[in-house]
């Protein structure tokens, strides 16, 4: 093996060891939240983990598409993360959205926040709707947003992943990245969240599937026979 050849074996062996590794992070961390916020960072480590992998990817197979396509995702999704805690932060700080809903679910509340914890809480039997979707409008709004950003990105990581299994002969990738595409879209109806969150296991997989690539042989022809003049 010579260096060239040992050198970009080094770069598969470490971008598919990275790549698994971050999609199992993002696997892990994106159904933790739930149990513990914490394990977002997990999520978020696995993100830039498989953001290098797919460099790593890009340089093996001499195909920009790979990483250009994933920054792009990667962009799309801190913007959209951005703008809905933003907006979040907005509703929160500069309305009073959140002392309205309080108030519907605790009637007799005085508007003083320490004493909330002992004010009785009113029956669910008794709780008016009606009251609390419109309070519930803006944050639909700002989540119907931030899945427009999701479908961004979705898109792009299909088109990075759709790369990926072209040049490695993986179709796992390719089956990840539509159905993380798709996940996307429906994420609207949360069901998509739990697609996208299955494409990330798959993605897993995909990585740890990786290959070097057979180089053919080169075929140098040999200089042809030299023979004696006759005298």
């Amino acid at each position: 093996m010579t260096k060239i050849q040992r050198k970009k074996y080094m770069t598969l062996e470490s971008s598919k060891n990275l790549g698994g590794i971050g999609a199992i992070l993002l696997f892990v961390g994106a159904v933790g939240f739930l149990v513990e916020p914490l394990l977002a960072f997990a999520a978020i480590i696995g993100v830039i983990l498989c953001l290098v992998a797919l460099r790593g990817l890009a340089d093996y197979y001499s195909e920009r598409g790979i990483f250009n396509n994933a920054l792009w995702a990667f962009l799309a999704i801190i913007v959209g993360i951005i703008i809905a805690i933003a907006a979040l932060a907005y509703l929160v700080v500069y309305t009073d959205i959140l002392s309205q809903f309080v108030q519907v679910l605790y009637p007799t509340w005085n508007g003083d926040w320490t004493t909330l914890p002992t004010t009785p809480q009113i029956s669910p039997d008794n709780l008016n709707v009606s009251l609390i979707v419109p309070l519930l409008t803006p944050i639909i709004e700002i989540y119907v947003l931030f899945c427009i950003f999701l479908v961004i990105t979705g898109f792009f990581i299909w088109r990075s992943l759709k790369k990926v299994s072209a040049k490695a002969n993986v179709g796992l990738f390719g089956t990840a990245g539509i159905l993380l595409f798709i996940g996307a879209i429906l994420s609207i109806l949360f069901i998509g969240l739990i697609l996208m969150w299955i494409a990330t296991l798959l993605m897993a997989i995909a990585f740890f599937q990786l290959r070097p690539r057979v180089e053919p042989p080169s075929t140098t022809m040999a200089p042809p026979a030299l023979t004696p003049t006759p005298v």
